[in-house]
């Protein structure tokens, strides 16, 4: 029997009238301030004036108080600035103008993360009507949710935040303090914890001081969005679409998709969004400048982009994964670094688009973002970010070619390198130029929901950051000093890690009969600091999910890493079928074939 797929919870965005509300208008027949709620006079919140004008779709109860009553109706879509509620009856005397209460709370995954929270303001009757199935009136708040949200919740959010991180900072310097006077007694146990203590706090301190590059809105170079695509008929269409509703000139915005042979109907839902997009865009060009290539055979990611890289007419590329979405500004930020001359490649931020699917789902979005705003911003103060991330990434376009080859044929230890392409293209660009992180370039990515998907994915990238990393040791030297000492503390500590855990948890108290108190402790401060920053800079209920990562990476995670240790080699997917997976699973077929025959066999002879 086929396993029922599981079903993504994601934000459900009301969809527009037009299909590209956020491009740039060249006619001039209607400007962004036209849209619903678009007024950034309400807020000054980069994130705030993205979201307003954003209606989406929601079902919850209102319970609304007017002239000393009480209705509850049904939400059916809401904005930062407006709500619309559906009743089975209304007052008689409501009228349009009227001012009421409203009371209702938000359910996770139906607004962005940190909107779910309970909500009692008030709201001006602005529009009602009458369908069959009811009374729909509409509301517009007295002031945007989250000027109710920062007086209510996230100014808490973020003082609490703040105290419990300088807590534990404190206390994991105490700790540490305590590893100075007993160093004598075990150096390499000690040792480990000095520089691990070290090297997660400077994280800490170098992504709090980070700030990105500011928008010089006389900046606006030419951009080739380059998205290569296997079997993504899900997402294909939503991706595409993100990439072209760029709040970005249109005569220096292009697209191209490249597939890869897909074996599903990519293809074809490519094509039908491209049509619907020309058949509206044609005063935005989109047929000069949104085109699909197809590879008539499967030949991996790394071709697909190359072929992108080949037709793009513009000096700078950007990479998107054909299951990660833009934002509608995510174009007009991630360019903003390469006003310096010397920046090779920039990464923008991945935000967990389905985060509220499932506790795994929920582990993940603390995780990615700590791993962008903490660990990345960190790298980007030395323009050597390590990484430029496969969902949203800009490189200049000739650094691309000059490298490509050497990219396409990379081979490690005799067999090709099919994965880890992000990593490894940084790798070359890091050699001569520097590297960078924009966290206000923001995308969202659909991330596995699926237990035995995500350890396949995560034992992938550990393969290529441990393969890439010993490439990357190279030439690290080069650059700035403390960067380079950054970058080989951080190789020894995860590699050494498994090492750690075994002695402290089986070791010790197995040998010496003492109860591992320190070691654990120190798990739960770190685990603290995650879930606290997230806290921080998130507001969201997520953040506990911190905790929870850092104990499911200790005792399920880390022990992928002496297995990649030994099968770092291997040029597998796991979550795909690139010709080497192919391969393999044909090869593993035939073994099993193989045992069953001399089973059998046996079996006969006996």
């Amino acid at each position: 029997m086929a396993k029922k797929k599981k079903e993504e919870v994601l934000l459900k965005p009301k969809q527009e009238r037009r299909l590209l509300p956020y491009v740039i208008d060249p006619s001039h027949v209607r400007t962004l301030s036209d849209r619903r709620g678009d007024d950034t006079k309400l807020t000054t919140a980069e994130e705030d004036i993205q979201l307003l004008g954003i209606r989406y779709e929601v079902a919850f109860d209102v319970l609304t108080k007017f002239d000393k009553q009480q209705l509850i109706g049904s939400a059916v879509d809401i904005s930062t600035t407006g709500i619309l509620v559906k009743y089975d009856e209304v007052w008689s005397n409501l009228e349009i103008g009227n001012t009421l209460k409203l009371k209702f709370k938000i359910p996770p995954g139906t607004m962005p993360e940190g909107y779910e929270s309970k909500v009692i303001i008030e709201g001006k009757v602005v529009r009602m009507f009458e369908k069959e199935d009811g009374y729909y009136i509409a509301y517009q708040f007295d002031y945007p949710i989250t000027h109710y949200l920062k007086r209510k919740r996230w100014g808490y959010s973020i003082a609490v935040a703040s105290l419990f991180m300088l807590f534990v900072t404190f206390v994991v310097v105490l700790m540490r303090t305590e590893s100075v006077i007993y160093f004598k007694y075990n150096k390499f146990l000690y040792a480990y914890s000095i520089i691990a203590a070290t090297f997660l706090l400077s994280r800490y301190l170098f992504g709090v001081l980070y700030k990105p590059v500011k928008v010089n809105p006389n900046f606006e170079p030419g951009v080739t969005v380059i998205i290569p695509c296997f079997n993504e008929e899900e997402w294909i269409q939503r991706t595409i679409l993100s990439c072209m509703n760029q709040k970005y000139p249109i005569d220096q915005l292009e697209v191209i998709v490249v597939d890869d042979c897909s074996t599903d109907a990519s293809v074809q839902k490519a094509q039908d969004i491209i049509a619907r997009i020309h058949a509206e865009g044609e005063r935005f060009k989109t047929k000069e400048r949104l085109s699909l290539h197809v590879f008539e055979q499967n030949k991996g990611k790394r071709e697909a982009m190359v072929k992108g890289v080949e037709h793009a007419k513009h000096d700078l590329v950007v990479f998107v994964d054909s299951d990660s979405f833009l934002d509608p500004n995510a174009i007009r930020q991630i360019v903003q670094p390469f006003q310096d001359t010397k920046m090779g490649g920039v990464a923008g931020r991945t935000d967990v688009e389905n985060k509220f699917t499932n506790a795994l789902t929920k582990l993940q979005t603390v995780r990615y973002y700590i791993a962008f705003r903490i660990m990345k911003a960190a790298e980007s103060w030395f323009d050597s970010v390590t990484c430029l991330s496969g969902p949203l990434s800009c490189y200049r376009k000739d650094l691309i070619i000059k490298n490509q080859e050497a990219w396409l044929t990379q081979t490690f230890l005799g067999q090709p390198a099919t994965f880890g392409d992000d990593r490894s293209m940084t790798n070359y660009i890091l050699k001569t130029h520097r590297t960078s992180y924009q966290d206000t370039a923001i995308c969202t990515t659909v991330v596995p929901s699926d237990m035995s998907v995500f350890l396949k994915q995560q034992m992938r990238w550990k393969r290529s950051w441990l393969r890439e990393s010993l490439r990357a040791l190279g030439f690290i030297f080069r650059k700035e000093p403390f960067m380079a000492l950054f970058f080989i503390v951080g190789l020894i500590v995860p590699i050494a890690a498994p090492i750690i855990v075994v002695y402290n948890l089986l070791y010790v108290p197995l040998v010496h009969h003492v109860f591992p108190t320190t070691f654990l402790l120190g798990l739960l401060l770190m685990a603290l600091l995650m879930s606290f920053a997230h806290l921080f800079y998130k507001k969201s209920t997520l953040w506990a999910f911190g905790i929870i990562f850092v104990l499911y990476y200790e005792f399920i995670l880390l022990w992928q890493m002496p297995v990649a240790w030994v099968t770092f080699w291997k040029s597998t997917w796991g979550t795909r079928e690139t010709p080497q997976d192919i391969e393999a699973r044909l090869k593993k077929e035939e073994r099993r074939k193989n045992r069953k025959f001399f089973k059998r066999n046996g079996r006969d002879e006996q």
